[in-house]
């Protein structure tokens, strides 16, 4: 295992090629998300739990994309020996990651779409929720820190408005899940500043994706901004902290809500 590295920042050199590895991938905030870093020249390897979709323009899509349940630590932590053998292996590969982005969440609802609060949810839909939502951000931490400390790189994992609120249709362990990752996130950049690594997380509020539930609109007319955020404007301040433009900001959770914290 490597020693820590003790170097405040590091600037990268103008030809280094960067790479990105991003859960949840398939839709919304990641795919936006993947649209930006591959229009800014990194390599981004997406993640999973299906298989890449044969319509996606992405071009580098299926070379670049593992197929994983993170509900089960088992092919978690197998999906994070693969993703090492990727930065470790072929073409231009240098053991370095520069970006990890913990994006992958989910929220189960009741048979009706409705909210499950603490009374409605069961033991084995609280693991679950936890296993995805907070769990898999350490497991593949965990898996991939030298990669990490090589590239003196990034972590951001997304959190929630919800994580610090009730929220009319995100349920109890979504919300709960949420919360313990925004503490985690804080544990994290202290444990992994003094590899070079920076941990930082973003909260984004109602973001208008394919998953909006009924009545959103409601929510719209408390927002200051009065209006839905856009993917791409979470995908941009992933990207910001995911940079030297961001090189000393580390624990801290960036509000994306047009005020709605306010």
């Amino acid at each position: 295992m490597a020693e820590p590295n003790h170097i405040a920042s590091k600037n990268l050199d103008e030809g280094e090629k960067r790479t990105l590895i991003l859960t949840g991938a398939s839709r919304g905030i990641g795919h936006a998300t993947v649209k930006r870093f591959s229009s800014a020249g990194w390599r981004v390897i997406t993640c999973s739990r299906h298989a890449f979709p044969e319509n996606c323009p992405w071009a580098a899509g299926p070379e670049d994309h593992i197929q994983v349940d993170l509900s089960d630590p088992a092919d978690t932590a197998r999906a994070a020996g693969e993703m090492r053998d990727r930065l470790n292996s072929g073409n231009g590969a240098d053991g370095k990651l520069h970006a990890l982005v913990n994006n992958a969440a989910i929220s189960p609802k009741g048979p009706n779409g409705e909210r499950l609060g603490t009374l409605e949810s069961g033991m084995d839909l609280w693991r679950q929720v936890f296993e995805v939502n907070l769990f898999s951000t350490i497991w593949l931490a965990q898996g991939l820190k030298n990669e990490l400390a090589k590239a003196h790189g990034a972590i951001v994992n997304v959190t929630s408005i919800a994580g610090g609120r009730v929220h009319p249709f995100a349920g109890a362990a979504y919300a709960t899940s949420k919360a313990a990752l925004a503490a985690l996130t804080r544990e994290m950049a202290a444990d992994f500043g003094p590899w070079g690594v920076r941990v930082n997380a973003i909260a984004p509020g109602e973001i208008d994706t394919a998953i909006l539930s009924p009545g959103t609109e409601k929510i719209v007319e408390t927002i200051p901004l009065r209006r839905l955020g856009a993917p791409s404007e979470v995908a941009k301040a992933i990207y910001y902290l995911c940079t030297d433009q961001s090189s000393y900001v580390t624990g801290a959770e960036l509000m994306i809500n047009g005020g709605q914290h306010v």
